[in-house]
C-alpha cells in the first residue's frame, strides 16, 4: 500500500526526518552513508524513514542532498 511522506526537522538535534509511518521499536536500522540513517521494516526489509543528521549545515553549505534510494513519486489521492 502506497503511503503518503511524512517531513519533520528536529531544530536541536539538527536532524530532517522523512517517514512513511511512525517510529516503532522493532524497525532496524542501517547508515546508509554520509550520516543518513534509514529505518527498516523487520519483516520486509522496505526502508520506512530516513534521518538526514546535521541538515541545516548542509543547507547552509549550498550542498546538494543526494538520497542513496530509489523513489517513485507521485500525487496522493
Amino acid at each position: 500500500m502506497d503511503k503518503n511522506l511524512i517531513v519533520r526537522y528536529d531544530k536541536v538535534g539538527d536532524i530532517l526526518y522523512i517517514d512513511t509511518c511512525s517510529p516503532y521499536a522493532n524497525q532496524e536500522t542501517e547508515e546508509l552513508g554520509d550520516e543518513i540513517i534509514a529505518r527498516l521494516n523487520p519483516d520486509s526489509g522496505a526502508i520506512e524513514g530516513l534521518e538526514i543528521l546535521f541538515f541545516s549545515t548542509r543547507l547552509n553549505a549550498n550542498m546538494a542532498l543526494e538520497l542513496p534510494i530509489h523513489a517513485a513519486l507521485k500525487l496522493a489521492g
